[in-house]
């Protein structure tokens, strides 16, 4: 049973599909990763521009200026934070796919290959050798086939999870911010078509034909106050999905497929004699 495990393993790792699918997966996050970089750092640049945008409001002279925009200040600071987040996952895909590469390549495979055929054949045909020449090859072929196995089954199991219970809010969450850029560009439009056409040099009756106009302007404030305070809340919320969404999948989930890879290691480093020698020389 344990040679036709280790054997059929072997195959599975030798034979690329593992690799390939991981590989195929990370690459999903990796672009996933910059995609929302991009929007963020877009999101960013476009808070910064409507937070200096001063509205100005002068009839008949008297003169009003207002900055609605600073409103969105706090908001811009966690779109700060959010595109941090989101560098770090890229990079954490990014590492993901180097140790892919270096597990995946000739070398550690042909390792894999030679200590888990060597290990296979002491069991079959060397069964008098020392336990002290064969407790550490056993450890030796399967810590390094757990990971030569693991780090690919990794990959596809936090890119699996994403796609059956984070995916939908993923793409909601990209889609409302996007969507908020696109708001906050027509509201820093509205707001400047406001200033320019208070800033018009008229003459005295003209300026008193626009005082109904220009005063209906200056109380317009209060719905573009009411238009950015919409957009805070709706980019604050979104922000904050995706950075769970990114957190969960880059860090937690990793993070605990990686504790549970070095407690199989470090049990399998101090158990005594290795499983496959059976219990009778446990003692």
């Amino acid at each position: 049973m344990v040679t036709a495990v280790g054997l059929a393993l072997l195959l599975i790792a030798q034979l690329g599909a593992l690799d390939n699918a991981g590989i195929e997966h990370t690459e999903k996050g990796l672009s996933r990763a910059l995609v929302t970089y991009g929007i963020s750092r877009g999101l960013n640049g476009i808070i910064s521009v409507v937070q200096g945008t001063e509205v100005a409001i002068e009839p008949v002279g008297v003169g009003m200026t207002f900055t609605p925009g600073q409103i969105l200040d706090p908001v811009n600071d966690l779109i700060e934070r959010f595109s941090t987040v989101v560098l770090v996952s890229g990079t954490a895909f990014g590492i993901q796919r180097v140790l892919l590469d270096i597990v995946a390549t000739n070398t550690f495979s042909l390792i894999v290959a030679i200590l888990v055929i060597i290990a296979v054949g002491i069991l079959w045909f060397a069964r008098t050798l020392p336990l002290s020449i064969k407790i550490p090859i056993y450890r030796a072929a399967i810590i390094f086939l757990i990971i030569r196995l693991s780090v690919p089954a990794m990959a596809i199991t936090t890119e699996s999870f994403y796609e059956h219970f984070l995916a939908p809010q993923y793409q909601e969450s990209s889609q409302q911010l996007l969507f908020a850029t696109d708001q906050l560009n027509d509201i820093r439009s509205k707001s400047e078509g406001v200033s320019e056409s208070a800033n018009e040099d008229k003459s005295l009756l003209e300026s008193a034909k626009d005082l109904y106009r220009s005063a209906t302007s200056a109380f317009d404030m209060d719905q573009h106050i009411e238009e950015f305070k919409a957009a805070a809340e709706s980019i604050s919320e979104h922000a904050i999905r995706l950075i769970v969404v990114f957190v969960f999948q880059t860090i937690i989930l990793p993070l605990g497929s990686l504790w549970l890879i070095l407690k199989t290691i470090k049990w399998v480093a101090v158990r005594r004699t290795p499983f496959v020698l059976g219990s009778r020389y446990e003692h």
